[in-house]
């Protein structure tokens, strides 16, 4: 059994300066502000993080287009109809702004008994003749309108769309093919709003040419959780058990911490098959001595061993008497501020997507979920800033591969899915990545601290904004985005770019257990190949540049980490981060993109997993791994190619099959490969 005590994957800690809670003369926090100044664009894309207002943003910013911009209607579109009540009545009014946010209550069709279709779709027809402003719908109730009315019934109207990560460019997502009928024919307004940016099947939320439309407000975690005034740590884990998960949960959850458990699907390999109710029965016991039940709430008491009686909501067993009283007493506003409400909440299907617990420090996850956004979306039920919650974090449980070869298979999935999850949040999590080319002409940025001994002219410099969260990073050799499109994407979407490198499986195998890798197949190869299929509209130079940014920043970020976990005076606190990026930069001769892509960007994430993981299991993946390692593919070997004849360029001569350099060798025969796969014909 390997140490469920050892260290998160991902630790940050913040400065909790309070900026980010308060609010300007009109009532608006600065991601609302933020926000706001862009009120006038057709299409904008809110990309915010829990908790950070995006839902009283959209109020703001409608009640200006209704006002101000001559729409006729807003319609919000929320994924379920929960999330419907974070668009009640608000009196905007009070906290400076010049309009209340109303909702006719007829109008709110997230509190209408019923489907989502029929009478719901009736009443988006009766409102769209009214003379009132305001609707809210699910996404599958909009769906439906939009297939019955046609979508020039919507014109001159704004359509809002919550946690926009549901939308997706294939051609069977039903809600990205109606967002595509509205752009092409341009009559409506769209805010578009989301947490994530990104899907767990790494398809495109919109198109390429959709996308370019929008106009972006970022506001990130980093932001967010820096400006709180009392939250100052998050850690994020993957630990491994072996045998029923509930024998060991009681190991990692801390019954003195406010915390969801999310148990794991029925049908899934973490399931202990003994049925779901049964499963909670066993996290009970694992607690405490059951005691009965809650008569007015429903909850569940659980006594533990010193006497003290746990609160416990259980939101699985979905008997519909049992389940409405529970879920009554969780939603009970008079209950909002009450910390001792509730101490534990045990879900499966639910308390995810916009469920809203402040008091919520620990999210523990068992079992790999279906995509990076569901992760996403459960840790920040856990970076709520309340009085008292000082720290946060998000363990996921995941059950060590067994003897069997299909279990190891399946395990390894599961192990590269936690992984490629933590890899992303750590990159979601920190400061925002600014680079640019060192050259003779650099200087100092304004409003950035270098550290000690302030800016370097002879150097490449690290510096940082703390008030906007960003670093301003010089790098030798760095390709610049030529076209307003590639430099919109390093400036905002390079998460989503790194979202699909490291949900790439054969990516991910390789740097974790190759161990002959040359790490230029990952970053110039394979990050390569993922930038153009993102963007396959992009001129070669661009698709480069934002290739270049990309690994810089995930490489970055894993270089500081190493240094934080390896550095003799451990940085720590808050600026721990900063100073990691900063001591990677002066440890190494000279900080350029070549020795940016000579670093396997799995390289610190194997280091950990090693501490994570029991030596036999981790032998048992390698191995399963190692099996599969196939030829340079045909793709791959023109990809390689073409690096090839850029070294030929640079070097006046052809790459070596004998040089010491693994790289050069790669190259090489890579480009012996392409030229075998084109005499065969391999090319069309």
């Amino acid at each position: 059994m390997s140490d469920m005590s050892s260290v998160p994957f991902v630790s940050v800690s913040y400065a909790q300066t309070g900026s980010s809670t308060r609010s300007n003369e009109l009532g608006m926090r600065p991601m609302q502000e933020r926000a706001y100044e862009k009120r006038g664009e057709q299409y904008l894309l809110i990309k915010s993080p829990p908790a950070s207002g995006k839902s009283r943003a959209l109020m703001f910013i409608a009640l200006d287009k209704l006002e101000n911009q001559g729409l006729k209607h807003a319609i919000i579109v929320v994924p379920e109809k929960s999330i419907g009540a974070s668009f009640h009545d608000e009196p905007l009014s009070k906290f400076g702004f010049w309009a209340d946010w109303k909702v006719e209550p007829k109008w709110n069709l997230c509190n209408a008994p019923g489907g989502d279709n029929g009478g719901k779709v009736d009443a988006v027809g009766s409102f769209l003749q009214s003379g009132d402003k305001v609707l809210v719908c699910t996404h599958a109730t909009f769906r439906f309108a939009v297939d019955r009315f046609g979508v020039e019934a919507f014109d001159d109207r704004l359509i809002a769309v919550d946690e926009f990560h549901h939308v997706s460019a294939n051609p069977d997502n039903k809600l990205g093919q109606h967002l595509g009928q509205f752009i092409a024919r341009d009559k409506v307004h769209i805010v578009a709003m989301t947490g994530s940016y990104f899907r767990g099947d790494a398809e495109p939320v919109l198109a390429p040419h959709d996308e370019a439309k929008f106009d972006t407000v970022t506001y990130t975690y980093y932001e967010q959780l820096n400006g709180y005034e009392h939250l100052k740590s998050l850690d994020i884990g993957y630990f491994f058990y072996n045998g029923p998960y509930v024998d060991d949960i009681a190991k990692v959850l801390d019954t003195d911490e406010k915390t969801i458990v999310h148990i794991p699907n029925v049908n899934s390999r973490e399931s202990t098959q003994r049925g779901k109710t049964t499963e909670v029965s066993e996290i009970m016991d694992a607690l405490g001595t059951w005691e009965g039940k809650d008569p007015v709430t429903g909850f569940d008491l659980v006594k533990r061993a010193d006497g003290r009686v746990l609160r416990i909501a259980d939101l699985v067993d979905d008997g519909p008497d049992r389940h409405a009283k529970v879920l009554a007493a969780l939603k009970d506003p008079a209950q909002k501020n009450n910390r001792d409400h509730v101490d534990i909440i045990i879900a499966l299907g639910m308390a995810k997507e916009g469920f809203d617990w402040i008091w919520c420090e620990h999210a523990l996850t068992v079992g790999y979920r279906n995509s990076l956004t569901e992760i996403v979306q459960i840790i920040g039920r856990a970076t709520r800033d309340a009085p008292g919650k000082t720290r946060a974090r998000f363990t996921n449980l995941i059950a060590e591969p067994d003897a069997s070869e299909e279990a190891v298979t399946e395990a390894v999935n599961d192990t590269l899915k936690a992984i490629a999850a933590s890899l992303l949040m750590e990159q979601v999590l920190a400061p925002r990545f600014n680079f640019t080319p060192k050259t003779d002409t650099s200087g100092p940025a304004e409003g950035y601290d270098y550290g000690e001994g302030g800016y370097d002219p002879e150097k490449c410099n690290v510096g940082f904004n703390e008030e906007t969260g960003q670093f301003q990073i010089e790098i030798k050799g760095l390709a610049e985005p030529k076209s307003k499109e590639a430099e919109r994407i390093c400036q905002e979407d390079l998460n989503e770019v790194i979202a699909a490198f490291v949900q790439d499986k054969n990516t991910i195998e390789r740097g974790l257990f190759d161990e002959e890798l040359v790490p230029e197949e990952l970053t110039q190869v394979r990050m390569g190949k993922i930038v153009k299929d993102k963007y396959p509209e992009l001129e070669d130079e661009d698709q480069e540049a934002i290739r270049q940014h990309a690994i810089a920043a995930l490489n970055l970020t894993q270089q500081a980490k190493k240094a934080i976990i390896e550095g003799e005076d451990a940085v720590k606190g808050n600026t721990a981060l900063i100073d990691g990026v900063r001591r990677f930069a002066m440890d190494v001769r000279e900080l350029d993109i070549d020795l940016i892509d000579r670093i396997n960007p799995f390289g610190e994430a194997y280091a950990i997993l090693a501490k994570t993981m029991s030596e036999d299991s981790l032998k048992q993946v390698a191995t399963a791994i190692a099996a599969k390692k196939t030829r340079i593919s045909p793709e791959d070997a023109k990809a390689i190619a073409k690096r090839a004849v850029e070294f030929k360029r640079e070097r006046g001569r052809l790459p070596s099959v004998t040089a010491t350099d693994p790289w050069e060798r790669h190259l090489a025969e890579g480009a012996a490969a392409f030229v075998r796969y084109k005499d065969e014909g391999r090319y069309a």
